[in-house]
């Protein structure tokens, strides 16, 4: 995997999202919508491993920025405002986690995903049960972290905000790799990292140097949190040009 991998990766996903936002304008059930992206869904992951070659870039990205696109137009096509998109995104994926995780096979194992033997193994539900929460990392906390400073560097933005979601985010990709008590060693480094931040002291960036050297050498890779960080820029771009800010 390099940057050309993910160059291609996110081309061959911009179709499918294209069509998750012209399914939102669709006079269907809430449940109907979700059904119909996640059939697209299914395509776009199709497309962006034959462009990967077979390599998992943005399959939580897909499904994350998917649910939202769908979501956003639906709030267009019914005219209402920004802070009804979450509400909506429960309606979409009210009982996933029942439907996908609670009924599982324990013995059916060659067919079952990452996030599904997490489940099984960990109790975790994962990003499944941030969607069907309506994704309260983002709209309670990312955003808003994402904005707090907005007059520093995009950089540092993007870095506070992540650190902001790796507090809460119950990542998959960690626990897949490194496992479970991996995940709350992270969780507690963001904690102790936002509970004592200050862009203007040293102290703040070199504990933010500690935690990606600690990322690096225990090579643990926060994707979920980064997924998360994604469709908070998104977001952001939806509710200050396209919805209104504060609307």
């Amino acid at each position: 995997m390099d940057v050309f991998t993910f160059i291609d990766s996110t081309a061959s996903l911009i179709k499918p999202f294209i069509l998750c936002a012209e399914a939102g304008f669709k006079d269907v059930s809430y449940k109907g919508l979700f059904q119909n992206i996640r059939e697209i869904g299914i395509l776009g992951e199709k497309e962006m491993f034959i462009s990967t070659k077979g390599v998992n870039t943005h399959k939580g990205a897909l499904f994350i920025l998917g649910i939202l696109c769908a979501a956003i137009a639906r709030c267009l096509y019914e005219n209402k405002s920004f802070n009804d998109i979450s509400n909506i995104i429960k309606l979409m994926t009210k009982g996933i986690c029942e439907n996908e995780l609670e009924s599982l096979d324990i013995n059916n194992k060659k067919t079952l995903t990452h996030g599904e033997r997490i489940y099984l193994k960990n109790n975790v539900k994962g990003i499944r049960e941030e969607a069907e929460k309506g994704f309260p990392i983002i709209f309670n906390h990312s955003l808003k972290a994402f904005n707090d400073f907005s007059y520093n560097s995009m950089n540092d933005r993007l870095v506070y905000t992540l650190i902001v979601i790796m507090q809460y985010c119950v990542d998959t990709n960690i626990i897949f790799r490194n496992g479970i008590d991996c995940l709350s060693i992270i969780q507690n480094k963001a904690k102790n990292i936002i509970s004592c931040y200050d862009f203007s002291k040293q102290s703040y960036k070199n504990a933010v140097d500690d935690l990606n050297i600690y990322l690096l050498e225990n090579k643990i890779s926060p994707g979920g949190s980064a997924d998360i960080l994604s469709a908070t820029v998104f977001i952001n771009e939806i509710k200050t040009k396209i919805l209104g800010d504060g609307k």
